[in-house]
């Protein structure tokens, strides 16, 4: 494998190249300001950032908004470790239209759930009022009242092609729609980083999911044809070019129907023991360890792995944003990011222990296919892996993989083309 300029610039990645960078502040830096904006717009992936949310008074009080799900090329469990995030949005994801009503009820209804209609009083709302898929949308309208944002009485119809529980956010992409459309509806503009922080504060708080930021920052605010590298102490972005198609290579989600979910106890251990790791070291958070080498202080050999994990996951995400805005040569650079995904997956699976059967013969029967390297993606202990394919070998990839699993009787698994797509947008 060539040496290739990308692979010496790693160590020492500054953001940059053809993407805008946008700061702590979350102001956009962009030569033509085309790109989507930090505030709330409610306009497509065209946007020139002028727009802001329609306010109450916008006639027939309704409208539809669409948030993607995302993939992660790398960074698994280390936002919440102020680490470093390389996710990209998917051009799958979560459909809400809202309806302004004057009772003062929300009443939430999907077209997946057709038997499950929720109605609840917007002003009763309190963490675990509200259980099961309708706490996402129902946590948002609270988290939004606790932000004083005057949220009436709405109906919000949920559609989405986006499976759950497979590791792509569809819960990030639920509540970003609805936050979208809530805010336009009680005619209050906010940031586009401010209602991520308030989708993740319903996920937390009112779901009781212990996640991180990546997802609904993905989901807000990536860019078509991009990953977004995120460093998730210092908030600061910056949109790298990710355009595999144009190097014929295909990015493969690969839902092994395992379905995980991140209120369960293994994702809270793992944070628990990633913040023990740290206090044990001596800094707030293990995104402020530098070199892996610095983890060998941790006596228990549980934490040392956890740590070493996150360490490695954060070096691996900005290697691969840097390869992919060195202008080198794209076979090379592809190929090296498969050989990253295939450590992000040892990693994953042996350190920090998340991984499950399924996707590990989904990684070995891809890449024994000729994927470039593939690896588990979200939270772990269910999910997806992503894979990157060359394009004349996707056939063959997704039959060594179907077949692989029919050999274990495990449940047949499903594809999904994943095309680096535009952020949150309203549609109608």
């Amino acid at each position: 494998m060539p040496g290739g300029s990308f692979r010496s610039a790693a160590p020492g990645y500054a953001p940059g190249g053809d993407g805008p960078t946008v700061n702590t502040d979350g102001e956009v830096n962009t030569d033509d300001n085309a790109s989507m904006d930090d505030e709330a717009s409610t306009g497509d992936e065209a946007s020139t950032g002028d727009e802001r949310p329609a306010r109450a008074g916008w006639p027939g009080g309704h409208g539809v908004w669409f948030a993607p799900g995302r993939a992660n090329l790398m960074g698994e469990h280390t936002d919440y470790n102020e680490g470093l995030v390389l996710p990209f949005a998917l051009a799958q994801g979560v459909t809400a239209s809202v309806t302004r009503r004057d009772d003062g009820l929300l009443a939430l209804r999907s077209k997946q759930m057709t038997d499950d209609v929720v109605t609840v009083p917007v002003s009763g709302l309190s963490p675990a009022s509200v259980r099961g898929w309708a706490a996402y949308p129902a946590g948002v309208a609270w988290a939004l009242r606790s932000e004083d944002v005057p949220v009436p009485g709405a109906t919000i119809e949920i559609d989405s092609d986006l499976p759950v529980g497979a590791g792509v956010s569809s819960s990030a992409a639920l509540e970003c729609s609805v936050a979208l459309g809530l805010c336009e509806i009680s005619g209050v503009a906010m940031s586009r980083r401010a209602l991520a922080a308030i989708a993740r504060q319903a996920e937390n708080e009112f779901v009781g999911a212990p996640t991180g930021i990546i997802d609904q920052h993905a989901s807000l605010l990536c860019e078509a044809g991009h990953a977004m590298l995120l460093d998730c102490a210092t908030r600061s972005i910056s949109q790298v070019p990710f355009r595999p198609s144009a190097a014929g290579i295909v990015t493969l989600v690969i839902d092994t129907r395992v379905t995980h979910a991140l209120v369960s106890g293994e994702y809270g251990r793992r944070r628990a023991q990633c913040e023990e790791a740290a206090r044990q070291l001596g800094v707030p958070f293990l995104g402020q360890v530098t070199s892996v080498a610095g983890v060998s202080r941790l006596d228990d050999p549980v934490l040392r792995r956890r740590a070493r994990h996150v360490v490695s996951d954060s070096a691996r995400a900005r290697a691969i944003a840097s390869a992919l805005d060195s202008g080198g040569t794209p076979a090379d650079i592809y190929r090296y990011i498969g050989e990253l995904l295939a450590e992000g997956h040892a990693s994953l699976r042996d350190d920090f222990e998340v991984s499950w059967p399924e996707a590990d013969i989904a990684v070995d029967a891809a890449t024994g296919a000729g994927a470039y390297g593939a690896k588990m993606i979200g939270g772990g202990f269910g999910g997806s892996v992503l894979a990157l394919v060359p394009a004349e070998r996707i056939a063959a990839v997704r039959t060594a993989v179907t077949e692989a699993f029919a050999a274990r009787s495990a449940t047949p698994p499903e594809f999904m083309d994943a095309t680096p797509s535009a952020a949150a947008r309203r549609l109608a």
